[in-house]
């Protein structure tokens, strides 16, 4: 990767991906992306059912490997990387948040919380510090069935908080909860980002991307807007393919 911006949290550049149709041909879903997040950043990508923001979020996660392209998470080419190596990535530099929670039944909460880290070998993670800042001291022993969805993506944040990985991708979270519960956390999410650790965020929810540091408007699997500190009626004329000028002039 030639033109890799150096400290960067997240670099891709030229990401393309297709998927097959019945009778072999192919529909384009990312269409050359060229995406940077840096240290400490939240970035939230948006656009309209089918722009391809889930399948890029897959993509830079390690989740699809792109058609074409270049990705590097803090340096290291992930594109290229052998299975292996790519899964020991994950483990070690990337968390996740999805709408699903992905939290294991069998599992305690403090089991799940520390998970990652105990799989990366890492010293004993601090679950109770890290369920502490969700609010969930005292459900150390619970099971995820005995929690609300609130609760459980709540788990699902501590857990990252425990691993205290570089980037967090969070996919639709808040995509299951109710307002009060989902502003929760995306407080969480937002304050997680800082010095050294960023966040990026998929999400159809304007009022949430608005919270971040930028968001990325997609639209048929192109970059078509780069917004700074937005407003929700900002993405959402973006989202329209209205410029943000003109609505704020109109």
């Amino acid at each position: 990767m030639t033109d890799l911006l150096p400290g960067a949290a997240l670099t891709a550049r030229g990401i393309t991906k297709s998927f097959p149709l019945d009778g072999g041909a192919r529909v384009d879903v990312l269409r050359g992306i060229d995406l940077d997040v840096l240290p400490g950043e939240m970035v939230s990508i948006v656009g309209q059912s089918g722009s391809g923001k889930s399948t890029l979020m897959y993509c830079l996660a390690g989740l699809e490997r792109p058609d074409a392209g270049a990705i590097a998470v803090g340096g290291e080419r992930i594109d290229r990387a052998s299975p292996a190596r790519l899964a020991r990535l994950r483990r070690d530099r990337i968390g996740f948040v999805f709408q699903s929670y992905n939290l294991i039944p069998s599992l305690t909460v403090q089991e799940n919380v520390a998970l990652p880290a105990r799989l990366a070998r890492r010293s004993r993670p601090d679950t109770a510090a890290a369920l502490a800042a969700v609010g969930l001291s005292g459900h150390e022993r619970k099971r995820p069935g005995a929690l609300s969805g609130g609760q459980q993506q709540r788990v699902a944040i501590a857990r990252v908080l425990a691993a205290e990985p570089p980037i967090v991708f969070a996919d639709e979270p808040t995509g299951a909860l109710d307002s009060a519960t989902g502003a929760d956390v995306l407080n969480l999410l937002r304050s997680y980002a800082g010095a050294d650790r960023s966040v990026v965020l998929v999400t159809h929810d304007l009022d949430a991307a608005a919270r971040a540091d930028r968001t990325i408007v997609l639209r048929d699997g192109a970059i078509v807007e780069i917004l700074l500190r937005p407003s929700a009626l900002d993405i959402l004329a973006a989202t329209r393919g209205e410029s943000v000028r003109d609505r704020g002039a109109a």
